[in-house]
Parts: structure tokens; sequence; C-alpha cells
């Protein structure tokens, strides 16, 4: 039995090394499995609950116009979130299991959407930096060991790319504004710079899953690696909307082509993941109500879906 499991871990590997994509029915290490669920389950949670700080603004947008893009948006991350439990079921993870778990604090989802939307610029500030930061993110995971993982990526992505422009587009527009909306939107960014750059994550050398996952080709760079690529990328598009990065320790280094930042601060990053965060405590509330009072709607769609279940047995039966 232990010849036949080293066996069945050695064609595993040699899948991986190949960039072979493991698919559910595959055999994996527990290990690997567990991973991916942690992974898959807080990537859906943070879709889920990302959808709060941007949903407080859809009625208060500036135009009907502006609503509608911002109501579509939100709809897209929650789509985003199904295709994630759906990719954490293959697994065998229990959707309940993984709801549950949100609404009792166990799982963590992203740190960026524990804080407030302030004004209209948050909401293009969102779009433009932590949409940014997320597309950094998971472009690399389209290309993920997992398959039902990287293939829920590639539509993620897609859409991700949109919500970017979309963020883009209203920093621009504030920033060609009147003086007010211009210093709105530099406010906006003084507050969601950092905690963008906490959403990828600690330091390398602190991040306790970053090497097993990059061995096993679940993640493709580490969190330090995409950290500085969005720092570059990001830097000239802040120049180009005229706005200041908020971080006096920024300057090119060309030795590495690339920007030297200032230091993050951590003791906020690990205040927020352990649920001490501004608003933690109302992501957690507003899931849960809304949680238990869509319950009627559920327990509707299971019954339908019973009922044409019913039917079509009888049909098959009198066919028969």
């Amino acid at each position: 039995m232990e010849e036949v499991e080293v066996n069945l871990e050695e064609q595993f590997e040699a899948k991986v090394a190949k960039d072979i994509r493991i698919e559910p029915k595959d055999w994996m290490p527990d290990a690997y499995r567990k991973t991916l669920i942690r992974q898959i389950s807080q990537h859906a949670h943070s879709e889920i609950v990302g959808m709060l700080p941007e949903g407080n603004w859809i009625t208060r947008a500036p135009s009907l116009k502006r609503k509608a893009i911002l109501l579509a948006k939100v709809q897209d991350e929650a789509g985003h979130g199904l295709y994630l439990y759906s990719a954490a079921e293959t697994l065998g993870a229990s959707r309940d299991q993984m709801i549950a778990d949100l609404h009792s604090g166990k799982a963590k989802y992203s740190s960026i959407f524990n804080y407030p939307t302030l004004s209209w610029a948050d909401i293009g500030a969102i779009g433009w930096l932590v949409d940014g930061a997320a597309i950094m993110n998971q472009v690399p995971l389209c290309r993920t060991s997992y398959g039902p993982y990287a293939r829920a990526m590639v539509r993620v992505c897609k859409e991700e790319s949109f919500h970017q422009r979309q963020g883009f587009e209203i920093m621009m527009k504030l920033c060609n504004g009147a003086p007010e909306q211009k210093k709105m939107a530099q406010e906006a960014f003084n507050r969601w710079w950092w905690p963008t750059l906490m959403m990828f994550g600690p330091k390398d050398d602190e991040s306790p899953n970053t090497e097993q996952s990059m061995r096993w080709r679940i993640k493709r760079f580490t969190n330090d690696e995409l950290r500085q690529r969005f720092v570059d990328m990001m830097v000239p598009q802040a120049e180009f909307l005229g706005l200041t990065v908020p971080d006096k320790d920024l300057k090119w280094n060309e030795k590495k082509n690339g920007y030297d930042f200032g230091e993050i601060n951590w003791n906020e990053f690990w205040n927020v993941v352990k649920g001490n965060g501004p608003c933690n405590k109302q992501r957690i509330q507003t899931r849960v109500k809304a949680y238990e009072e869509g319950a009627w709607v559920r327990e509707a769609a299971l019954a339908h879906a019973e009922k044409r279940a019913q039917r079509e047995r009888q049909k098959a039966e009198q066919a028969a």
C-alpha cells in the first residue's frame, strides 16, 4: 500500500512539474487538497464580502449611468464568488461549511475589504487600485496547477480587467474636474494605497504557505514579487492622473529597474487580519444578516428544483 502511495505521489509531482493540470478525479496529496480549499474558499469569501464596500454606494452614485455600472460590477463579484465556491466543491468542500466558517470568523478573506468607503472617489480608488491588485494576483492563477480553479480564473480576470478600467475612468474624471474633485481623488488614493499593498499578503519570509504553494505551482509568483510589480505598474498611472503617491520613501532604483518604496505598517495588517480592522465586525454582521434573510429564497429554489426533478421522474416512468 505504501508503495502504491509513493508511486501516486511521484506521478502527481511529475504532472505538476510538466504543467499538466490536476483534475478533480486525479489523485492528489491531502495537503495539496487542503491548501487549495483554504485558498479558493478564501478567494470566494473575498469576492462576496468585497461586494459590501461598493454596494454601499449603489443608491448614492452620482448619476444613473454610474449607478448601472456599479450595480453590474457588484453583480459580477457575486458571480465570481459562486464560480469559486463551485471550484472548491470539486475538492470535496461543503459550501454550507465554507459559508459557516466565514460567518463564524474561522475563515479569512482579503484584508482590504475591512476598510470603509467614505466618498464616491473611494469607489474609483477601489476599482483602480484594488481591482488592479486583484488582476496582478489572479492572472497568474489562470495557469495554476488545479484545473477548475485555473478555468474559473479566466473569466474572472476578464471581468476584473473591466472593473479596473472603470475605476481608473472614475479617478480620471475626478482628477480632471474641479479642484474639490481632484482633492477628493487624492484623499481616496491616500486612504487606499497602503491597504492595497497589504493585499498581496505578508512578506515572503513571514508567509507560511508561499514556498509549498510555489512548489505545487498553485502560485506562480511570491507575495513580494507581485507587490513589486504592482508598485511599478501603478506609479506611472498615478503620475498620469496628477496624483501624489503617499510614500515619502518612493524612488526609482535603476539597478533593479523598479521602484523602492516605504515599509508597510505590518502591525496594522495583522491587526486587520485578526479581525480588529475598521469594518471587520460590520462586514460579517452584514453577511450573516443577508444570509439569514435570504433563507426563504434558497428554500424556494430547492423546492422548485425538487418539483421539477419529480416531474421528470414521472415522465420517465410513463415513457417506460
